[in-house]
């Protein structure tokens, strides 16, 4: 089978190369769902999309056998490959990289992985799970490869830059491989969502929000908590899965995240949400806006920041609701949330219309 000319990115370097530009189009954060697998008798399909990192128990074990925090199919496999079948969390997206984690996967970790995509947005689960069995470098197959024939070690994270490709169409689906059969911690796939606009764009959404596009771009610190948390779907399950700082000593200190809009947009009404943060919240925030120019760069302290949102003091758990100030009537890119002195954050929704030219 041949090789895809993919790049491989080092660990290190995971974070610099898809953290501030991508988004992890299968996290269950998205509200993304495993379709099915081949096999799963030794860990479940369903912990591969898990957002926090795996977690070992040793000496744990269940009727299957040892208990692992990943994806472990039998030995022995008769096909070339076992597969799972992810729908993604997003309408459909631009995949950039590939992230593979065999974490505590020791002599049964996976020895070589493949990942394909799909766009079929109106097929039913079924007829795609009819695909599970299909070769993946062939002609007549209905998936595109995206990664071919991989390597993976034992216990530790991989990645792949995925080759550009001008006619490569957005993916609904993504489809993972393990030659022959094995274990897998964790499966990112990092790229970019195909925003699903209302046609009217006068309709109210969140301008801010991960599945239209949104990026937090960059933070002051995420020490418990990282920023991408902030812009995903729903109120979370805990402390865990939303953005917060470490504790500061300075009278002034305050912490920061700038969100890049998925559209320009008219900001009406900004909703800053501290779920599960009860003895951890901020004291207070405040909101920036600004209209920045194209590309990822990243608006300097000292833009023409304006601001939306006065510093307000804040609840514990508690949903705070403020009305757009001055700039209501401007469009912005994108908004900075700073919170008084430290803390969490669950989330942030930037409530508004889209800025489409006529």
């Amino acid at each position: 089978m041949a090789r895809l000319k993919v790049e491989s990115v080092p660990v290190d370097a995971i974070e610099s190369t898809f953290g501030s530009t991508t988004i992890d189009l299968i996290s269950k954060s998205l509200g993304s769902r495993i379709l099915g697998c081949s096999d799963e008798w030794f860990a479940d399909a369903s912990n591969l999309i898990t957002p926090t990192p795996p977690v070992r128990k040793a000496g744990v074990y269940v009727y299957s056998g040892a208990w692992f925090d990943g994806w472990e199919t039998k030995r022995h496999n008769r096909r070339p490959f076992d597969w799972v079948i992810i729908r993604l969390g997003v309408k459909s997206g631009h995949v950039k990289g590939v992230e593979i984690d065999t974490a505590f996967f020791n002599g049964n970790e996976a020895p070589a992985i493949g990942v394909d995509g799909l766009h079929d947005p109106d097929a039913d689960d079924e007829a795609i799970l009819q695909k599970g069995d299909a070769p993946q470098d062939d002609f007549i197959s209905p998936w595109e490869p995206l990664i071919i024939n991989e390597p993976c070690g034992p216990s530790q994270r991989h990645a792949w830059r995925v080759a550009e490709s001008s006619s490569r169409r957005p993916i609904t689906h993504v489809r993972l491989l393990m030659f022959p059969d094995g274990g897998i911690a964790r499966f990112r796939l990092f790229g970019t969502p195909v925003p699903d606009f209302p046609t009217d764009p006068s309709t109210v959404i969140d301008l801010a929000a991960a599945t239209l596009g949104g990026r937090v771009l960059t933070c002051s610190d995420q020490h418990f908590g990282r920023k991408e948390n902030l812009i995903l779907p729903g109120r979370g399950v805990d402390m865990g899965d939303g953005w917060e700082t470490a504790r500061s000593r300075g009278v002034t200190h305050t912490d920061w995240a700038i969100i890049k809009l998925g559209a320009v947009g008219v900001v009406e009404q900004i909703i800053v949400d501290t779920a599960h943060f009860r003895g951890n919240f901020p004291q207070a925030v405040s909101i920036m806006g600004i209209k920045w120019g194209d590309g990822d760069s990243i608006p300097p302290a000292d833009a023409p920041w304006v601001e939306m949102v006065q510093k307000s003091p804040c609840q514990a758990h508690y949903k705070h609701v403020f009305q757009a100030m001055a700039i209501a009537s401007r469009a912005v890119t994108h908004v900075k949330l700073v919170i008084y002195p430290d803390g969490g954050v669950k989330r942030i929704r930037v409530l508004g219309r889209r800025d489409v030219p006529t």
